[in-house]
């Protein structure tokens, strides 16, 4: 039974809960028996030893724990003498057996159960008079490790868990990113490293700080298992919702990961991996959440460690956090001089341009760009996320660029790969197909600028679409078609985004328009005034004082003890494509066509 058939079979439980249950709540009872099952079947070979060693060493007074994993060949054990075959037995005492069996696992999956508010599903069940009925249907399924291996019975949990979300889709997009946006950061993360992770052996570690239920995790480490099997992906992460903690922390237990370095809470308030540093990272934090809750934590941080902590370069607003985990990754990163690390993280628009020169916006921005740290920032299609149909932007950061994008930034503008999906889930509408994404990643891999060839014809509608990288040709457009050349892929030096901006002071006049002198002997400033401009850091304040200012404003001089230095990303600017309005003689043309239909209409109306 592959992957997609044993998922449908576990998700036909559904049909006992119709009725009892809102369909957005079936999960919350599939998920965490679908998790007792898999690892009933995986401890039963050694059960029997288990129970023995816990009876010995109980006897001997000795902490059973370290005995007992050894007992059970897994990270994890059950010193319950109940499994779900045996709870079949005695149907009048199966809410008190089932809750005892799950009290009987050790700490690290008992918290799973915990978190999933499992004993409440029991309970509920139980007044449903439903809970036999579950039990005996999740009995009778083999997840057994002969008949389901870990790869395939991680896929079959990754099909759930995206079932349990497009059903609970007001909700899903806070804890469930798309999966083909997760496929695109992978393939962007890894693709100039396939050389490095196709070697026998390899071992890397991969970290998300807002990890969900797992799902950034379990696309990378799909994609290392694809590329090199005998790879082996480490995976870390936090998560502050319990339900999504719990399914991510099952997920990994199913793979074979160590669950204990999954870890729960707010990741910008508690850590929960303080010294750490990681080969990779993804993220898609929260869109413009406000980090009021955990203000009094970050402000203390950034203040009284700087640089040696995780917030040095500056803290964004309060009404938008997600430039804090942007942060956090870049803390987690290896030294460069290590081997060094790269990460995806999924943005809103805000974090580009947000932010004056000096606000905490632009001078994380301004860390990022003086220090080379930005690869590539990839615009995504609208209406791709669940809960939010908002432009997003992927920002790939490395501090172990290689030498050909030293210094310099890739723009790749992808909002116009998509496909539209059959039934919109939430706010999703469109999705990214396999070339889609393959195109992108070979646009990021191969480090080109490039343009987006879309052929029209005579009726405006779309016929063909080409990439045509630097030096190629555009297709040619049949007679009555027309090409349209769109930027696609840009590159630009750090400093490209960098700008000073300059207080430009008039002098105060009196009554009879003379310059009043201060009490210094200088010209006083009329504050009314006063303006700034922002000047290129490419390009001399002086120069650009005397060729934009003071033709208007002869008496203007500039305050150089104001001038603050400012980074910006104005993304949809590179990519802006003046068309033209139509000539006047063809807009005449088409109206004096429209009126003579119409007259002819109302004349043929009123005959």
């Amino acid at each position: 039974m592959n992957h997609q058939n044993l998922s449908s079979f576990i998700w036909s439980v559904a049909d006992l809960l119709r009725g009892d249950y809102k369909q957005s709540d079936y999960g919350k009872v599939i998920l965490p028996f679908t998790v007792l099952r898999r690892l009933d079947c995986v401890l039963e070979p050694t059960k029997a030893k288990v129970l023995a060693e816990f009876e010995a060493k109980k006897k001997a007074g000795l902490n059973p724990d370290p005995f007992l994993l050894r007992a059970s060949g897994q990270s994890f054990y059950n010193t319950s003498d109940m499994d779900l075959r045996k709870l079949m037995g005695d149907q009048d005492h199966i809410s008190q057996n089932l809750y005892a069996y799950v009290q009987g696992f050790s700490p690290a999956v008992r918290d799973i159960f915990e978190r999933f508010s499992f004993s409440t599903q029991i309970d509920k069940l139980a007044k449903s008079g439903l809970l036999y009925l579950v039990t005996e249907k999740f009995a009778g399924i083999d997840l057994h490790p002969e008949a389901v291996d870990n790869h395939e019975m991680g896929l079959a949990f990754e099909e759930l868990i995206r079932k349990f979300a497009e059903l609970s889709n007001e909700t899903a997009g806070e804890h469930f990113t798309p999966r083909e946006v997760i496929r695109l950061m992978v393939n962007l993360l890894f693709v100039e490293d396939d050389d490095i992770l196709s070697k026998p052996g390899v071992v890397r570690t991969i970290y998300d700080p807002t990890a969900g239920t797992g799902g950034m995790l379990s696309v990378a480490g799909e994609h290392l298992a694809a590329l090199n099997p005998q790879a082996r992906l480490t995976m870390f992460g936090q998560e502050l919702n319990d339900e999504s903690y719990a399914i991510c922390k099952a997920d990994m237990l199913i793979k074979g990961q160590d669950v204990a370095n999954i870890v729960a809470g707010n990741t910008l308030s508690e850590d929960g991996h303080t010294q750490a540093k990681f080969d990779y990272m993804l993220s898609n934090p929260p869109f413009g959440v406000e980090w009021k809750k955990v203000e009094k934590e970050v402000r203390k941080e950034h203040e009284s460690q700087g640089f040696n902590g995780r917030f040095g370069p500056g803290l964004p607003r309060v009404s938008d956090g997600s430039l804090l985990f942007l942060l956090h990754l870049l803390s987690k990163m290896r030294p460069a001089q290590d081997g060094g690390s790269r990460f995806g993280i999924v943005l809103n628009g805000s974090p580009l341009f947000t932010g004056g020169a000096g606000s905490g916006e632009s001078e994380i921005r301004r860390y990022l760009l003086e220090n080379d740290l930005v690869e590539a920032i990839i615009g995504l299609p609208t209406d791709m996320f669940y809960n939010t149909g908002i432009s997003t932007y992927v920002w790939i950061v490395s501090n172990r660029k290689p030498a050909l994008r030293k210094g310099r930034v890739q723009l790749i503008d992808a909002s116009s790969f998509w496909q539209r999906i059959r039934k919109s889930l939430g706010s999703k509408r469109k999705e990214m197909s396999e070339t889609h994404i393959a195109e992108v990643t070979t646009l990021f891999g191969s480090f080109v600028e490039a343009q987006l060839a879309t052929v029209f014809d005579a009726e405006g509608k779309e016929t063909k679409r080409q990439v045509v990288r630097e030096g190629g040709n555009p297709p040619l457009a049949p007679e009555g078609s027309r090409v349209k050349l769109a930027p696609l892929s840009r590159i630009f030096p750090n400093e490209t985004f960098g700008y000073r901006t300059i207080t430009v002071e008039r002098p105060l006049r009196d009554e009879k328009g003379e310059v009043v002198i201060g009490s210094k002997g200088k010209q006083k400033s009329n504050s009314a005034l006063r303006d700034t401009e922002n000047v290129p850091l490419s390009e001399d304040v002086d120069t650009y004082f005397k060729r934009e200012v003071l033709p208007h404003a002869p008496d203007a001089w500039i305050d150089h003890e104001k001038t603050k230095t400012g980074y910006e990303i104005p993304f949809n600017r590179h990519f802006y494509v003046f068309e033209p309005p139509r000539p006047l003689a063809e807009i005449d043309a088409e109206l004096a066509q429209v009126t003579a239909r119409i007259t002819a209409m109302i004349e043929g109306l009123a005959a």
